[in-house]
């Protein structure tokens, strides 16, 4: 699991915020078109591509992608 194919996948959940903006320090909750069914969105990507099934509070706590990486990370390695 790489960092740069997460934040891909992560970026392609977003239709009207460019790709290029997201890096790892991106704040996501920070972004106009972020909702909790952007949040939804998310939680359904991670458990399709990555087999990890993440809760809302996990989302919560994350600042960052780098940090939702992280979470998923650990989570796939129990």
């Amino acid at each position: 699991m790489e960092l740069e194919h997460f934040i891909e996948r992560f970026a392609e959940q977003f239709e009207e915020t460019d790709a290029s903006a997201f890096t790892a320090d991106t704040e996501f909750k920070q972004l106009d078109e972020w909702s909790s069914l952007m949040a939804l969105s998310i939680i359904a990507m991670i458990d399709e591509e990555y087999e990890v099934g993440i809760k809302g509070d996990d989302i919560r706590s994350a600042l960052t992608v780098n940090d939702l990486f992280i979470i998923v990370k650990s989570k796939r390695n129990v």
